[in-house]
Parts: C-alpha cells; structure tokens; sequence
C-alpha cells in the first residue's frame, strides 16, 4: 500500500530521495548538471510530498511558489525499482491537490529532454508545452510545462 505524506524540505527522507535524484540527473544531464543543480536548492522549499510503501520513502515531490497563483513542480523522483507503478501519478495529484489550496490555479515545470519517463508522465497527466520560462529560456536541453488546476 502506498501512504502518501506532506511535509517539507527539512525531512530527512526527502534529503535522502533528493540525494539520489542529483546522482541520476548527474548522469543523465552530464555537462550541464551544474547549470541545472544551481536551481534546484531545496532551501526555497516549503510544501513537499512524499510517497511511501511499506514505510520506505519510494518518491518525492515538492512546490516551489513562482507567482501569485503559480506553483512549480520541484524535485520529482521514484526510485527505479518502483517506477511504471503510478507512485508518481498519486506524488503529482497531491501536488497539484496542495496547490489548489494555497489557492494557486496554475502548475509549471521543467524537465530534460534526456528524462523520457518524466515527459510521458507530465503529458499523460494533462501538462502542455510551452516557452521555456525564467532561467530554462534559451536552454536547448529544457522542456517546460503548464497545467491549469481547480480550487477543490
């Protein structure tokens, strides 16, 4: 069974799952790890999520506020051994949940043009392209999102 739990930036299993998302990015985005690594501090991270199964931490996700009534989509990651098993779906809904209620009505993102498994879900899920925005403008390797979400 999968609980999931919010929380903030300070748990120390979500240190831990943030540890292990660097590493993969460092892979997966070799060269320009750094450029992203610096936008990704966890210091301005107030609302995250973490997914569990069988009381170990399996996946997070965080919100960053962007604007007024935008929330960004922060530091997605399941570990591979329980990817494809809809952990980040539920991470995502509660994200989105959460935003609703801090009032905001809209989600961004970015992610990697080497993360497949990121761009399948945030599509799935209903995100759309659009321009890459704030510091991700001009960066080849970037792919931004937007969803629009509903006070529930």
């Amino acid at each position: 069974m999968i609980e999931i739990v919010r929380t903030n930036a300070h748990h120390p299993d979500f240190i831990e799952l943030v540890k292990d998302l660097d590493a993969d990015l460092a892979t997966r985005d070799g060269a320009a790890h750094a450029f992203y690594a610096a936008y990704n501090m966890i210091d301005e991270i107030k609302y995250v999520v973490l997914a569990y199964e069988n009381q170990r931490p399996t996946g997070c996700g965080a919100l960053r506020q962007y604007g007024a009534k935008t929330m960004e989509i922060k530091r997605m990651y399941v570990v591979p051994q329980k990817r494809r098993t809809g952990i980040a779906s539920r991470i995502l809904l509660e994200l989105e949940h959460w935003a609703a209620e801090l009032s905001c009505i809209k989600c961004i993102l970015e992610t990697g043009k080497m993360q497949p498994e990121a761009l399948e879900l945030y599509k799935r899920k209903g995100y759309v392209l659009i321009p890459n925005y704030g510091q991700y403008a001009g960066v080849n390797n970037s792919l931004c999102f937007e969803k629009e979400i509903q006070n529930r």
